[in-house]
């Protein structure tokens, strides 16, 4: 042990001989947050590479780099590193609200953004996700995850001298600026996979290529196919005859992060993305990206690792920089990702698919179940809660899970997608089926999220459907985060496939151009707009001014009734910690009884905080077909 110490000490000093070479010796923060995370980054860097001779080199080398990064940080966000440092917990404040939007579909060009602005601080939002917006060559890029360049923005859309005075204007109206980090692949027209495909065996090995198919057919006896219809196996043949691993489309290459080249290249392209204002990455595929012989190549510890030193590089040089998983996997891999020092965020897609699983089967078991054993994470982390996203819906619930309640995983999706895509009697939805194979019953569903509760069927009930599941992804804890355009129900764009390189992917379907005449609706009254409008701007205002939501500490509450889904938000001791809120929603078509011994814990006063309107628990509550209710309630 003491020899391990000394070999630290040695390696530390060796670094700090590194700095002063290069001039960066002097800046006292940066020497205090190396002093703090060093030790954490060297664990981790060595244990993901120290079978090789060069590894301590390429830590020195990393250092050095985010040291540079550091120094040519702008000045405001070296400010806001300090504030949000003294405020780490920042994003879990119960007025977070985050949007979701595309560029050129929303406001056609980042400049075009701006005129947004003030409807953004209307509606409240605090988070702005822009879909990807790099450089990504068409008609090969995949919605923009097939990036070519990291540093620029795709011409259409405007320039990164655009994105930076954009996120620095949004930093000044306190809204925080989150694009995706597109990791684990790059496209073929990248400036590194052109020189790999031109032989260069420095770029080579950044990605997974080899000469024949011996190595190839060795992964993929353990390797599943991700999109079978684009390519058999996981690896395409180059137009020299060589193999490189394709674990998506045909034209995205897979990183090779046992190459620590590699992760000191995207490392270099992570901070130079937080220098131009960004504030979360949402971390593209993170279950793919590293890879080893014998595996399924997902979801492997090392890349946790991985996260965990891309997470300590930025402590040094960009403090305040947030990741945000992605992790559509089983719910127990998902959880996994969290941490404060691996992602602080991630998306719930358990509970947004099981929102939609209730909405079909009236029924809350499996939601109520789910927010039991699977809600509550570490502290320092949050969830970002959904209805819908820019993807498909995936049945993501376990199977273990739903056997426990008596359904057959493989049925239940069979029937959910069958409902969602309208081939079930009496569904109210409208969606359309991505990746549909009858075969198999595989499936997944796009549409928006009126055109999946029923809008084009049945407004009124519609609505009704819209708000009851925002009022779940509102206050069960986290970000709740909206899809711009479905705040004013815009519906499915049944003329995608008219637009070039969009027929393949339904996935289109639900991302409409930006609604005008719905947003032009939403303050009057007699429209279906307004009334989605207005039920969810009061949730929002809500959520702001009750400390209860604030945070992700959930309890569980049972109804004893499958058709109404509760569950408490407590105060958390700085605030008192004396309330909670009480949530109730009914996913029944049918007004819901529950009687007064199911409130027997609580004090029989409240006060529903949506509607203002006091309530005796003591006499019991009927929720009307479809009602929910925030109750500000004292436990007894």
């Amino acid at each position: 042990m003491q020899e391990f110490v000394m070999v630290d000490e040695t390696v530390r000093q060796h670094v700090l001989d590194a700095l002063a070479r290069a001039g960066n010796s002097a800046d006292p923060d940066f020497l205090r947050r190396f002093e703090a995370h060093f030790p954490e980054l060297y664990r981790l860097f060595r244990s993901l590479y120290e079978s090789r001779q060069d590894w301590l080199d390429q830590l020195i080398a990393l250092v050095v780099e985010s040291a540079r990064s550091w120094q040519e940080r702008p000045a405001d966000l070296k400010a806001l590193d300090a504030r949000r440092e003294a405020d780490s917990g920042w994003f879990l404040s119960n007025a977070m609200l985050g949007g979701v939007c595309y560029v050129d579909r929303y406001a056609d060009s980042l400049d075009g953004l701006r005129k947004h602005i003030p409807y953004f601080k209307e509606l409240g939002l605090t988070y702005l996700h822009l879909m990807p917006l790099f450089l990504a060559p068409e008609p090969h890029s995949d919605g923009g995850y097939a990036v070519s360049s990291y540093r620029q923005v795709n011409p259409k859309l405007g320039t990164m001298e655009q994105l930076r005075d954009l996120a620095a204007e949004f930093r000044g109206h306190g809204i925080s600026l989150v694009v995706d980090f597109i990791f684990n692949h790059t496209s073929d027209e990248h400036e590194w996979a052109r020189r790999a495909a031109a032989g260069d065996p420095k770029y080579s090995d950044y990605y997974w290529i080899y000469p024949d198919r011996t190595m190839p057919d060795a992964f993929e006896q353990n390797v599943r196919e991700i999109f079978p219809e684009n390519h058999p196996g996981s690896f395409i043949r180059m137009e020299d005859g060589r193999w490189v691993w394709a674990t998506f489309h045909t034209y995205q290459w897979d990183l090779n992060y046992s190459n620590p080249d590699v992760f000191r290249a995207m490392a270099g392209e992570m901070l130079f993305l937080a220098n131009q204002g960004v504030d979360i990455l949402r971390m593209d595929a993170v279950a793919f990206i590293w890879k080893q012989l014998g595996t399924p190549c997902e979801n492997l510890p090392e890349a946790h690792i991985l996260l965990q030193a891309f997470n300590a590089v930025c402590r040094l040089a960009a403090p305040s920089l947030l990741f945000k998983s992605e992790a559509i996997v089983h719910p127990d891999e998902v959880a996994l990702y969290i941490d404060p020092a691996e992602c602080q965020l991630s998306y719930n897609p358990l509970q947004m698919a099981l929102i939609w699983e209730s909405l079909a089967t009236r029924d809350v078991s499996l939601l109520a179940q789910a927010l039991e054993r699977r809600h509550n994470i570490p502290d320092g982390t949050s969830w970002v809660n959904y209805v819908r996203s820019h993807d498909d819906i995936g049945w993501t619930f376990a199977d273990e899970d739903a056997a426990e309640l008596g359904i057959n995983g493989f049925d239940h999706r069979r029937f959910l997608n069958s409902f969602y895509v309208n081939r079930f009697p009496g569904s109210f939805a409208r969606g359309v089926p991505f990746q549909d194979n009858p075969k198999t019953g595989d499936c997944r569903i796009s549409g928006t999220t009126a055109s999946l509760c029923g809008m084009e069927v049945e407004p009124a009930e519609a609505v009704e459907r819209i708000l009851l599941a925002h009022s779940v992804a509102f206050s069960t804890g986290g970000i709740p985060l909206l899809y711009l355009g479905d705040e004013v129900g815009q519906l499915n764009d049944y003329g995608y496939a008219k637009e070039e390189g969009h027929d393949a992917d339904s996935r289109w379907v639900h991302r409409p151009h930006y609604p005008e005449e719905q947003y032009a609706r939403r303050h009057d009254a007699a429209t279906p707009e307004a009334a989605v409008y207005a039920g969810l701007k009061r949730m929002i205002e809500v959520r702001a001014a009750a400390p209860e939501l604030a945070g992700t500490t959930l309890l569980d509450f049972g109804t004893h009734n499958r058709g109404v889904l509760a569950y408490q938000r407590p105060a958390s001791a700085a605030d008192g910690g004396e309330t909670r809120v009480l949530a109730l929603a009914n996913f029944s078509d049918e007004p819901q009884s529950l009687p007064a011994e199911t409130f027997s814990g609580f004090s029989g006063a409240a006060v529903d905080l949506l509607s203002e309107a006091a309530l005796q628990l003591d006499e019991g509550v009927t929720l009307l077909p479809r009602q929910y209710l925030w109750l500000r309630v004292t436990p007894v």
